[in-house]
C-alpha cells in the first residue's frame, strides 16, 4: 500500500515543504530510504523500526520504501522521524482516515516510541501558515513555541501512540493556541540599570543618542572606567521586542537551538557578546551543518565586542558587509544559507595595551605598540562605527556621591518617543531607524541649510573625512535633532555628532 504525509525541513533560517511518501509492497524484506538525505535521516531507520516496535506495533516483514520529496533538496535534522513512523503506519492500515493535506507534523522519535523536542519548528509552523496549512502535530516540548503562530492549530504529542490516537478521531486533544500561551511583555533586565552608573555624563549621553537611532558605538577607556557595564545597559533602554520581531528573532534561536524547552518565544531584545577568541565562522554562522552566528544570534539587538583590539583582525573584517546589507550570506556545497544580520554593533577597548595612555606616567606602551594596537582596527571598521566616545576613569569623590542617577526607564521613554518619529518619517520605506538611511533618504529627511552648510564646510577643513563618515556625522546630527524635538538640523546638532567622529577620538589614526 501507499501513502503519505506532509512534513518540513529548514533550509537557513526557512522551511520548506516535505511529503514523506511510504510504499509497502511483497518482496524481500526490506527498508529502504531515499530522497538526498543526509546521514541523520538515513540513521532514521533503526529509529523508526525500534520505536514502532516499543509502542506495541508489529513492524511489517515486507519490502519498505520511504521517500522524502522533493529530491533536489538535502534533508537533515531528526525532525522527519514521526513523519516517517506515521506514513508507514498509514501504508500499514493502522490509521483509517486518509491524513489531509493541510496536516503537517515533525518530531524526532525515542526508541521507546516517545516523541522529543528538535531544532527548527518556529520557522516551519511560520511558513506552513502562509501555505494555508491549518493544522501541525509537534512534540509536546515545543508546543509552546509553535501556538506562538496564530492562526494554526498545534497538537502536542508526547508518543507515537497519541499521534495515532488524534489522526484515528479517537482522541480530540485541546488544540494549544496563541492565546493560551504566554504573551508579550516588556522585557526584565533586573542585574543592569542606568541608574547604577555612576557619572559619565558625555558617556551616558552617547549611549542614549546610539539607542535612539540605533547607531554603532566605540567605547575607549582604561580598565575598570565601566565600558562593560554601559554596554549592558543598552538593552534596558531599547523599546520591546515588538510580536513580529520577537517571532523573527525566536526563529533564529529555534534553529540554532537555543530556545528554551517548553517555553514561548523570546520577549527580550538580544545581547551577545563573544568572547575575543571567537572564530569568524562562529561570528557570521556556517559549519558542515550551517548554523547562525553570533551576529545573527544579534538580530535587532545588540553585538557586544569587549576588548575589540583583541579579536582577530580576520573576524572583524566580516563584520563589514553584515554591516552594511544586515543579513549574511553563507556559501557552503549544500548551497547558499542567508540569515538575517540586522544589530547594533558596541565595541570596547582600552587606549593602550597595558590601559594607562593617556597618563605618560604610568602607560609602559612605547608609541610603536599603540599604533600596532589600534592598527588591528581598519579604517573601514572604523568609518561603520557611528559614534566613538571616551570613557573616563572615576574618582572615588564621584563613587561616594548617594544621589541615584537617571534610571534606564526615564532614559527609555525618550528613546521610545525618538523610534516612534522615526517610525512615522520612514513609514513605507523599508527602514526604521536613521543609522540606515542612503543617500537619497539623507538629501530627503537630513537636508542642511545654507547657512549651516556653510559652517560646516568650514569645520571640514581640518578634518580628514570619508564619504562614509560624512554620512554618518549627517546621521548623528538628524538623531540628535530629533532627541531634541527639532524638525530641521542646526549647528548645534552638527556640532555634537562631531564630537563624537571617532577619527578625532582614536590616537595615532
Amino acid at each position: 500500500m501507499f501513502s503519505s504525509v506532509m512534513s518540513f525541513g529548514i533550509h537557513g533560517i526557512e522551511g520548506f515543504c516535505v511529503k514523506v511518501e511510504a510504499d509497502i509492497s511483497d518482496g524481500m524484506p526490506m527498508f529502504e530510504l531515499v530522497g538526498y538525505l543526509s546521514s541523520e535521516v538515513r540513521e532514521a531507520r533503526e529509529r523508526v523500526r525500534t520505536a514502532l516496535k516499543n509502542a506495541g506495533y508489529v513492524f511489517p516483514v515486507k519490502r519498505i520504501t520511504l521517500n522524502l520529496s522533493p529530491g533536489n533538496i538535502r534533508k537533515q535534522g531528526t525532525g522527519y522521524d514521526l513523519p516517517m513512523a506515521i506514513a508507514i503506519l498509514c501504508a500499514m492500515g493502522e490509521i483509517n482516515h486518509e491524513i489531509s493535506e493541510d496536516t503537517v507534523m515533525f518530531g524526532e522519535l525515542m526508541l521507546n516510541g516517545e516523541v522529543s523536542a528538535i531544532n527548527g519548528v518556529l520557522p516551519m509552523v511560520i511558513k506552513a501558515r502562509s501555505m494555508g496549512i491549518k493544522k501541525c502535530i509537534v512534540p509536546h516540548a515545543n508546543a509552546k513555541e509553535a501556538a506562538m503562530v496564530e492562526d494554526v492549530s498545534i497538537i502536542g504529542v508526547c508518543n507515537i501512540r497519541e499521534a495515532v490516537d488524534y489522526l484515528n478521531h479517537d482522541v480530540v486533544p485541546e488544540p494549544i493556541t496563541a492565546e493560551s500561551s504566554a504573551g508579550m511583555d516588556n522585557g526584565s533586565y533586573k542585574d543592569t540599570d542606568l541608574k547604577y552608573v555612576k557619572g559619565q555624563r558625555i558617556a551616558r549621553r552617547a549611549l542614549e543618542i546610539a539607542a535612539s537611532g540605533m547607531h554603532n558605538m566605540l567605547m575607549i577607556g582604561a580598565p575598570g572606567a565601566g565600558k562593560s557595564m554601559l554596554a549592558k545597559c543598552i538593552p534596558t533602554i531599547l523599546p520591546p521586542l515588538t510580536k513580529e520581531e520577537a517571532l523573527e528573532v525566536s526563529s533564529i534561536y529555534s534553529v540554532a537551538g537555543l530556545l528554551g524547552s517548553g517555553e514561548g518565544i523570546l520577549k527580550e531584545r538580544p545581547f551577545v557578546a563573544p568572547h575575543h577568541t571567537v572564530t569568524d565562522i562562529a561570528m557570521t554562522g556556517g559549519g558542515m551543518y550551517p548554523r547562525p552566528g553570533n551576529i545573527s544570534l544579534a538580530h535587532r539587538g545588540v553585538l557586544f565586542l569587549d576588548e575589540m583590539a583583541e579579536f582577530s583582525r580576520y573576524t572583524l573584517e566580516v563584520l563589514r558587509q553584515p554591516l552594511e546589507d544586515r543579513r549574511i550570506t553563507v556559501t557552503r556545497n549544500g548551497g547558499s544559507y542567508v540569515y538575517p544580520a540586522d544589530f547594533m554593533l558596541v565595541g570596547a577597548m582600552n587606549p593602550c595595551p597595558c590601559g594607562a595612555y593617556p597618563d605618560l606616567k604610568r602607560c609602559t606602551c612605547t608609541q610603536t605598540r599603540r599604533q600596532r594596537y589600534f592598527g588591528k582596527l581598519s579604517r573601514p571598521l572604523l568609518d561603520r562605527m557611528d559614534i566613538c566616545v571616551q570613557v573616563e576613569r572615576l574618582d572615588y569623590s564621584h563613587m561616594l556621591k548617594e544621589e541615584a542617577a537617571e534610571s534606564s526607564v526615564e532614559v527609555r521613554e525618550r528613546v521610545l518617543r525618538v523610534h516612534k518619529i522615526q517610525k512615522e518619517r520612514f513609514e513605507g520605506r523599508g527602514i526604521l531607524f536613521n543609522s540606515q538611511m542612503n543617500p537619497e533618504l539623507l538629501k530627503e529627511f537630513a537636508g542642511l541649510s545654507k547657512e549651516v552648510k556653510d559652517w560646516f564646510a568650514k569645520a571640514l577643513d581640518s578634518l580628514m573625512i570619508s564619504a562614509r563618515s560624512y554620512n554618518k556625522i549627517i546621521k548623528i546630527a538628524r538623531t540628535i535633532a530629533d532627541m531634541e524635538g527639532e524638525v530641521n538640523i542646526g549647528r548645534e546638532h552638527i556640532s555634537e555628532a562631531l564630537q563624537f567622529n571617532s577619527a578625532g577620538d582614536i590616537p595615532f589614526l
